[in-house]
């Protein structure tokens, strides 16, 4: 049989299962039993959601409506309100603030400075920063102000209503100008306890955050109280108060610049540009003072008015060939660098500012004219009685004395007043013509006239019209009285005889020198010819008459080695508070070597109540004290001739 034509055998598989689920039992041939299958866990049941598209479309919905809101207003902002709302924002974020300009310095001729500044701060404050909503109290700028006045030294009250201005908009207010270094430092160390204290104790409020400060400067005076009257001050504002610094306040000053800047909390924003024009600094001023000359001026008359017990006291110093100031002292004085202890009654110019009757120095311009007319000489006789009625008036010298004979040069050195009038008497055909002559020679010394000086709250003196001259001024006038006139013209005067009879105009400014760094000297001053030569010369000789003879009133004025030509005077002073007479004016004038004229020195002393009020014997020694002195710093050689020596009496 073959393989194809075999029987069928039926290969054993597992046991099936009987539908009861029991395996079979395997016989022979049989399929092998399967294993039971796990028992299946029941399936999750499913939630099925609704559609998300509605719910999606209510979203976008609301979304558009506000991005719609948005778009609305970014187009009023940018388009429709733009430039209203840039504007506003300009102002707030953006301040512009004043540079101040360095000012010049005001120095001596040598250089030395006799004013200048340091740096300083102006000390401010941004009221926004103190409003309750800011510091969350309603008494800010209370409690700042009663920390900051005691050290800035102003009124609590002002302060505070700084800090609460009406302007709610407002965002600077200067507390306090010019303040020293110090004086911030100070601010700074308490704002920042304060600001470190709010850290750590809430209930501490930093009342200074907005207190803040801008470089400044301020103005000193290295001397103290050393020219005053000449330099002036400098006033809160910044300006010139007085004397050079209100005079020549424009080119001191210089011009103030200007920084614009972004702020933030009442700073300046580092990282936002700004723009800034630089100031430009003031020129600095080089007087004709000299120092060491004005110093030895200001203690020699400061010590005769206290000596005195006198008002006040003044003295000048000029070079006879230029005209320039040496010195213009006054006592009493004041420091322009604390003003708060000065008098005001002399924080002026009195050289310059007071007027009053000169005395018996005038009676030089009396002989001037004599001589310059051609009238009389100096060995003219003149017959001095002991009383002499002119007018409705006994006339009389400062002395009771027997008919004297003097020369005219006896005359000036006496200092007769009865003998002045009898020689200017011969000036004109009639009284009448001699006062018109004698005018004449007064304006051209150039009294009731300003000085040429230019400085500020100077007077002109008074000279009246000749043919409005009393019947007691046309003899007075002669000797000093009835006219009035100021320290600077008196010194002018003398300055003119010196310098051969040609008055050159006083100076105090030797020139400027801007920020360029170029020196401008002063203008030239003016010169007019006042009296020949020769009549200087002889007056000169006749001024050594006062000094040099023992006839003289002016002894005390001798300087050994020196020439000295000089004049007292004593004359009725009229109280500026009663407008009547009341003490005397004691003054000497005089200038040395007077053969060759260097230097010209006047002293005043106003109502000396203790001692003499004789000009002679009060201002001759001051005289002699600066005197000696400015010809040792200016280093004038000695006369080296022996002085002139004219007759002063005559035998009857």
């Amino acid at each position: 049989m073959t393989d194809r034509e075999a029987p069928h055998r039926r290969v054993p598989g597992p046991a099936r299962p009987d539908r009861s689920g029991s395996a079979r039992r395997p016989g022979p041939g049989a399929r092998p039993a399967r294993r039971p299958a796990p028992p299946r866990s029941p399936a999750p049941r499913v939630i099925r959601l609704g559609s998300p598209r509605p719910r999606l479309r209510m979203v976008g919905l609301a979304l558009t409506l506000v991005l719609l809101v948005f778009v609305v207003r970014l187009l009023q902002v940018q388009a429709v309100d733009a430039s209203a709302y840039a504007a506003k924002a300009e102002r707030n974020r953006y301040v512009v603030h004043t540079l101040a300009a360095q000012r010049g310095e005001i120095t001596d001729r040598t250089g030395v400075a006799l004013a200048t500044s340091v740096d300083a701060y102006d000390i401010t404050a941004d009221p926004t920063l103190f409003t309750p909503e800011q510091l969350k109290i309603d008494d800010g700028p209370e409690q700042a102000a009663a920390l900051l006045a005691p050290i800035l030294g102003q009124d609590q009250a002002e302060l505070a209503r700084k800090l609460r201005p009406e302007d709610k908009k407002l965002r600077y207010v200067k507390l306090a100008g010019r303040q020293t270094p110090q004086v911030w430092k100070q601010i700074k160390d308490l704002r920042t306890a304060l600001a470190a204290k709010a850290e750590t104790d809430k209930s501490t409020v930093n009342v200074l955050a907005g207190v803040l400060a801008e470089p400044s400067s301020k103005r000193v005076y290295p001397n103290g109280d050393l020219a005053a009257g000449i330099l002036g001050w400098v006033n809160a504002e910044g300006k010139g108060g007085g004397g050079i610094e209100q005079q020549l306040n424009e080119q001191l000053a210089g011009e103030d610049g200007k920084i614009r800047y972004a702020q933030s909390g009442g700073h300046q924003v580092p990282t936002v540009g700004s723009t800034e024009t630089p100031a430009v600094p003031g020129s600095d001023i080089e007087l004709t003072i000299d120092r060491d000359i004005q110093w030895a001026a200001q203690n020699a008359i400061a010590e005769q008015v206290k000596e005195s017990k006198a008002d006040r006291g003044y003295v000048i110093v000029q070079d006879t060939r230029t005209g320039e100031i040496l010195a213009m002292a006054n006592s009493p004085g004041f420091d322009p660098n604390d003003l708060t202890t000065a008098d005001a009654t002399a924080m002026g110019n009195a050289a310059v500012q007071d007027a009053y009757e000169p005395g018996s120095t005038a009676k030089v311009m009396s002989m001037a004219a004599v001589l310059e007319e051609n009238v009389a000489t100096p060995a003219t006789h003149v017959v001095v009685p002991n009383r002499l009625h002119r007018g409705d008036r006994l006339f009389r010298d400062d002395i009771d004395h027997e008919t004297w004979y003097l020369t005219l040069n006896g005359v000036l050195a006496k200092s007769s007043n009865i003998g002045t009038i009898l020689a200017t008497g011969q000036l004109g055909k009639n009284q009448v013509e001699a006062n018109r002559v004698l005018y004449k020679y007064l304006r051209k010394f150039g009294i009731g006239s300003y000085s040429g000086l230019g400085f500020p709250g100077e007077t002109k003196g008074i000279l009246a019209s000749p043919d409005t001259w009393s019947t007691s001024q046309q003899y007075t006038i002669p000797f000093g009285q009835g006219v009035s006139i100021n320290a600077m013209q008196a010194a002018s005067v003398y300055s003119t005889i010196a310098n051969g009879g040609v008055r050159v105009e006083p100076s105090l400014v030797r020139g400027t020198q801007g920020p360029d760094g170029v020196f401008t000297p002063a203008p030239k001053p003016e010169k007019t010819r006042v009296v020949s030569e020769k009549t200087a010369r002889t007056l000169a000789r006749m001024l050594e008459s006062v000094v040099d003879d023992e006839e003289g009133t002016g002894t005390k004025a001798r300087i050994p080695g020196y020439r000295v030509a000089g004049k007292t005077g004593t004359a009725n002073r009229v109280d500026p508070a009663t407008g009547k007479y009341r003490g005397y004016t004691s003054s000497f004038a005089g200038f040395a070597p007077a053969d060759k004229p260097r230097v010209t020195v006047y002293c005043a002393i106003q109502n000396a109540t203790k001692g003499s009020y004789f000009g002679g014997q009060i201002c001759g020694p001051v005289y002699k004290k600066v005197m000696e002195f400015a010809l040792k710093t200016l280093q004038v050689p000695p006369t080296g001739t022996p002085p002139a020596k004219l007759p002063v009496t005559f035998k009857s």
